[in-house]
């Protein structure tokens, strides 16, 4: 089944939080500007091609401080810790909106700012139904007076993604109390410049009859060919049916004009999983995605064939978030502002029922995006959460840190570069292994240390036990006391990967995570059959369980010109806690009432 909703539906402030535009207010005449954000040079990769024209029209994206500001993650965890008497007692859309709307105060002054500056807010594009989001048309010219600073049209040769962006931004002294961010401005990533955590190691891979495997004994072919019985048998998976099928949803997050292909499908599954043959997912298109039957993608190929394979019959579905459309200097139609991760996570909180699990497999250097949107950006993703959505994350696949891991501060320094929304404490990261009987860290497998987010109080133990045998190996070189990923791990190499007909070698952690999103989902299905709720952010659970996951202790994730950290007992910023045990989990989610 395929649909279309488009994000820009007009929808009242909550709440009753709905103000008639105020009296232009010589409050805005002279304002004193503060600097919101600022890059200290152009983004590496990007370049300056001129100035756009001042009448060209941004959807400008203005996310609003919450009035209840904290409230949100201590909500969140009090529904996601086991020990506390509100464990999975998480909130309807309705509540978590009132946890989130902005003030009043904030509401009016952002309105008169904007009326002040000729942008009538009865004229926005997009208000979330909590009010904390409003999406509005402006010119350049507009946007330059209110932040106080000049666009550019920049180019990314390696992408051929051409945007609208700025290097700094400022906001009146006031409104930055009101204001967490506004878009575009300085973060210049876009859906076609984001980092597929994928990737083709054989096209076209001569393979014999294959045999499925009918037991939990894990066969030595797994070690070079990864199916999804070898999956299933290595996270004992394979005895255990799904029921709740009429309620529990696995979503899969598409980017890049990637697009799962239904008729590669049902060729994987006539190869590997024969019992689910016929079986599909549905397909939601989000800000102008498509759904090319004739184009079918590496990643969505990946992500789908494997979510429908681990988690039969459970119902998949496939967002399709669509990418800018080419620059055009002189057009006034916005283009090349849309936001990665913010378009679609505003989709999905707009709907009233959102999947139980989230898989996405793309991710850029943290560094790379503006603090504040990244802040931003991740409080959205702990929406979920207290929505009662487990989000997955892959941790990347470059290590330590891909290329130079020179700083973009200024300064050149060589450091581990983190990748992000992997390093966001509300979402669960996935790093990737390779080989079977014992599993081993892959080599590619992100891992580190946020330098945006601290270390949250779930992972503290763990990840001190970690750094206090590290010593001063790397001291310098990453961030002791910051948010530390992966959380676990999967099989991340060799996967079978049916391609426009015929079968590929794809690695990857973009293959590690949608295979524990997976094994989420079944234990999702395990809760719901039981009339209890999903499990939803699943960090403070596993952290205090990891006899859950087999301990991954060998391998290392090198990068910026280092052997990276090392796999060891207990948690490392290479495997995380471990790979799923299914049948230890179930216990663990069942004991967790």
């Amino acid at each position: 089944m395929r649909w279309s909703r488009s994000p820009f539906l007009v929808l009242a402030f909550a709440h009753g939080v709905c103000l008639a535009t105020p009296p232009i207010s010589k409050r805005w005449e002279k304002p004193e500007l503060v600097e919101k954000h600022a890059w200290a040079e152009i983004p590496r990769g990007w370049v300056y091609q001129a100035a756009p024209s001042p009448d060209h029209v941004l959807d400008m994206r203005i996310g609003l401080k919450k009035h209840r500001e904290g409230e949100l993650i201590s909500a969140l965890y009090e529904v996601s810790s086991p020990q506390h008497e509100r464990y999975g007692k998480h909130l309807s859309k309705e509540e978590v909106d009132a946890l989130v709307a902005p003030h009043p105060d904030a509401v009016e002054a952002v309105e008169s700012w904007l009326a002040f500056h000729g942008a009538d807010p009865k004229d926005a594009a997009f208000r979330s139904s909590s009010g904390s989001w409003v999406t509005i048309s402006l010119t350049v010219a507009q946007a330059e007076r209110m932040l106080g600073t000049t666009y550019g049209v920049y180019s990314h040769p390696e992408s051929s993604s051409t945007v609208v962006r700025t290097l700094s931004y400022s906001l009146p002294k006031e409104l930055h109390d009101h204001i967490a961010v506004m878009a575009p401005t300085t973060y210049f990533s876009t859906v076609h410049t984001m980092k597929a955590t994928s990737f083709i190691m054989e096209k076209n891979v001569d393979e014999s009859p294959f045999k499925a495997i009918t037991n939990a004994v894990v066969p030595s072919s797994c070690n070079s060919a990864i199916t999804i019985s070898c999956l299933r048998a290595l996270y004992n998976t394979v005895n255990y049916v799904p029921t709740a099928t009429n309620r529990n949803v696995l979503g899969v997050a598409g980017y890049l004009d990637q697009f799962a292909n239904r008729a590669d499908l049902q060729t994987f599954l006539k190869k590997y999983r024969t019992d689910a043959v016929n079986t599909t997912y549905d397909t939601v298109l989000v800000n102008g995605g498509g759904d090319d039957q004739s184009d079918p993608g590496v990643e969505a190929n990946l992500d789908i064939q494997y979510t429908v394979g681990m988690t039969f019959p459970t119902n998949n579905t496939y967002y399709s978030t669509g990418g800018s459309p080419p620059f055009t200097p002189d057009t006034q139609t916005p283009t090349n502002t849309n936001e990665p991760y913010l378009d679609w996570v505003n989709f999905i909180l707009a709907q009233d029922t959102i999947p139980q699990t989230f898989t996405t497999s793309y991710g850029d250097d943290e560094q790379t995006v503006p603090q504040d949107y990244a802040v931003s950006v991740c409080e959205l993703f702990a929406e979920l959460g207290l929505r009662g959505s487990t989000v997955l994350f892959s941790s990347g696949d470059f290590g330590v840190g891909g290329g130079d891991c020179l700083t973009n501060d200024g300064t050149n320094r060589t450091l581990f570069q983190p990748a992000f929304p992997a390093s966001c404490p509300y979402v669960t990261a996935v790093g990737g292994t390779v080989r079977v009987n014992p599993e081993v860290a892959v080599d590619f497998s992100g891992g580190g240390f946020s330098r945006y987010f601290t270390t949250p109080d779930y992972q503290a133990q763990a990840v001190a036990n970690f750094v206090s045998g590290l010593g001063d190996t790397y001291t310098g070189l990453y961030n002791t006391s910051g948010r530390a990923y992966p959380d676990v791990a999967a099989q991340g190499s060799g996967f079978r990967v049916v391609i426009s007909g015929t079968v590929n070698s794809v690695g990857g952690t973009s293959a590690s995570c949608p295979t524990v999103a997976g094994i989420i989902a079944l234990l999702n299905d395990y809760r719901l059959s039981n009339n209890q709720s999903s499990l939803g952010f699943i960090n403070p659970l596993i952290y205090a369980n990891p006899d859950g996951f087999n301990d991954i202790t060998s391998g290392t994730n090198p990068g910026c010109g280092t052997d990276g950290f090392t796999a060891g007992a207990g948690w490392d910023p290479v495997t995380g806690l471990g790979t799923p045990d299914f049948v230890k989990l179930k216990a663990i989610v069942d004991a967790a009432a």
